[in-house]
């Protein structure tokens, strides 16, 4: 149970999401580091929920495998309580399953469920986001949980291993590296949203910078982002390399360095990035809010080329 009187609410929408980690489930089986995989399942729910500009408040998780390892159990709900923790909502239950047969030895699978509130009047739906607006990017951790099949396919062709140190992070492994939790940006969207001036806030995951961008477009707009603005973390560099991966395919993809998007009225934009900053992101100006040309893209990017030849 839940009491959103007690949480400070007047007149509340619910909002709520369920998502999973993907195939980074295989990585961290493979690698047998199950710590932080669950701070991963937080994030995807409750990051999704920050961008309708709701705070989340309850967390469930699901948690499936053939027979439980009890050290293997602790260490993934261990993580979960974490991502709640640094995410501000409570864990107030969850199942486990064990369901011979179904999985392989040592194999599990993980979703979770997660439910928050916005005040009516302070929902987020891109309906404000207008030509002129400013596009801040907030940075991310890594790799976070979206792209997966595509990168395992990649180390399987290289002359890497996961235990091997990265060419790019003389003090990590590739599977470190990789297995880097999803960054939680709730507090710090809170705060920006709190302080004025957000118009609309996209969750870069599953479908890169190109398809998370235009979920919050109204139609007839689009962006314009130049990647000299932002900074391509060095993983993603050399999965581009390692793998021939095209720079389109890379913003389908990956997050490629940015793991938020913020799209902000321009008299706010300074004092906004000031809020970001004070709450530990990294933030970077990455373009504007353009009127859509017909037939064109909604996402643009310029010198979308150049970052990956170093």
């Amino acid at each position: 149970m839940f009491d959103l009187k007690a949480a400070g609410y007047n007149d509340p929408i619910l909002v709520s999401g369920t998502d999973g980690v993907g195939t980074k489930l295989m990585l961290a089986i493979a690698m047998g580091v199950h710590d932080t995989i669950g701070i991963d399942l937080v994030a995807m729910c409750a990051n999704d929920l920050i961008v309708q500009g709701a705070e989340p408040l309850l967390f469930l998780d699901y948690f499936a495998t053939g027979k439980l390892d009890v050290d293997a159990g602790r260490a993934i709900v261990s993580g979960i309580a974490e991502g709640c923790k640094r995410s501000g909502c409570a864990l107030i239950g969850g199942e486990t399953a064990e369901m011979p047969g179904m999985y392989s030895d040592g194999d599990y699978d993980l979703a979770g469920f997660c439910v928050g509130a916005v005040e009516r009047g302070n929902i987020l739906t891109g309906a404000d986001v207008a030509e002129g607006d400013v596009v801040l990017g907030l940075a991310s951790d890594g790799i976070h949980s979206n792209g997966f099949s595509l990168l395992r396919k990649i180390v399987d062709r290289s002359v890497l291993g996961y235990e091997d140190i990265a060419p790019f992070d003389s003090e990590r492994t590739l599977g470190q590296v990789f297995l880097e939790p999803t960054r939680l940006y709730v507090n710090s969207c809170l705060a920006a949203i709190r302080s004025g001036g957000v118009h609309a806030l996209a969750h870069i995951t599953g479908g890169g910078l190109t398809e998370n961008i235009p979920r919050v477009l109204p139609d007839g707009l689009g962006v314009e982002l130049d990647t000299a603005s932002w900074t391509i973390r060095p993983e993603f560099k050399w999965l581009a390399q390692t793998g021939n991966v095209a720079p389109e395919e890379m913003v389908r993809t990956f997050n490629c360095g940015i793991g938020m998007i913020v799209v902000v009225d321009p008299a706010a934009s300074q004092s906004v990035r000031q809020v970001f900053e004070a709450q530990g992101e990294t933030v970077f100006e990455m373009g504007q809010v353009v009127t859509q040309q017909d037939g064109s893209d909604q996402v643009v990017i310029r010198n979308l080329s150049e970052p990956w030849k170093n």
